[in-house]
């Protein structure tokens, strides 16, 4: 009887293990950002109307309105923009390409939260790269604010980072003071932006989901994130699947040139600075997307 009942707790022990082991899950969140104005982008073109101004905004909100799919186990995760079919006469062209990579695209983000890494393949100007680094460390605030989302009991929690200059979604609009230094150049969108040295972040994270993941490069806290807002942009998650039939490979991308994110930011910087100066002179700046 001894041995029976030995047997059936190593039986059980195992299941566990291997339960934790082949746990994994599926988050769909829904990603908002705050659509700038384009006050003052008109310049000395007379040729941008109001209402292609107008045009340039609608077009902006759509494309930072977005779906992702982050699939994860105890210790990885993948983080992909769901693919989507566009209506004939909807695609930006090469401006939607560029600011497509400027706002937090790129391929498949892939976090190892056990060895604190990420990696990311990105295609900039035609080049692709692949981001490999170590996981940003944010000093989490643990606060006693809670709110249901989805069902899940969810923690808030703030932290202040570095805003990256090569996140087209942390451009600010100029303060009216600045705006008039610069008044007699505003024909370059950039003239009329500038990015802050600091954003707040606020998570809302669920231990329900006992698990250190979130959406993009987001990770640290004792639950999965269902809702992060780091300025003007909101990601909210829409539906959890979790142990699904089919399993999910979770794997980093191989494809493109090996690059640090540091190197890689600078890379970015340097082609906009490059193709800002081709375009300062030009009475119309940037020409109008989709187009």
């Amino acid at each position: 009887m001894k041995k029976i009942s030995y047997y059936l707790l190593l039986v059980l022990a195992f299941s566990q293990v291997q339960a934790q082991k082949d746990f994994q899950g599926i988050a769909v969140y829904e990603s908002k950002t705050q659509t700038p104005k384009f006050e003052g982008m008109r310049g000395g073109n007379r040729d941008i109307t109001p209402e292609m101004q107008k045009n340039m905004e609608e077009r902006m909100k759509k494309m930072l309105e977005k779906t992702f799919i982050l699939n994860f186990d105890k210790t990885a995760s993948i983080y992909k923009e769901e693919e989507k079919l566009e209506t004939p006469g909807q695609q930006g062209g090469g401006m939607r390409m560029m600011m497509s990579s400027m706002m937090g695209g790129g391929g498949t983000f892939y976090k190892d939260v056990k060895s604190k890494t990420y990696t990311v393949d990105k295609e900039f100007m035609g080049k692709e790269f692949l981001v490999k680094d170590s996981l940003p460390k944010l000093n989490w605030k643990l606060e006693q604010e809670t709110k249901k989302i989805g069902g899940y009991t969810c923690y808030k929690a703030t932290a202040v980072k570095e805003a990256s200059k090569t996140d087209f979604r942390n451009f600010r609009p100029k303060n009216e003071d600045d705006k008039k230094e610069t008044a007699e150049k505003k024909t370059n969108f950039e003239d009329n932006f500038e990015i802050p040295k600091e954003i707040v972040v606020t998570a809302w994270y669920s231990p329900e989901i006992p698990i250190n993941q979130g959406p993009e490069n987001y990770w640290g806290l004792p639950g999965l994130i269902l809702e992060l807002n780091d300025g003007t942009t909101t990601i909210l998650c829409s539906k959890i699947v979790l142990n699904a039939k089919e399993k999910a490979d979770i794997k980093a991308p191989t494809k493109g040139k090996e690059i640090s994110q540091k190197d890689y930011d600078e890379t970015v910087v340097k082609k906009m600075k490059e193709f800002r100066e081709m375009n300062r002179g030009r009475a119309g700046g940037p020409p109008p997307m989709g187009r």
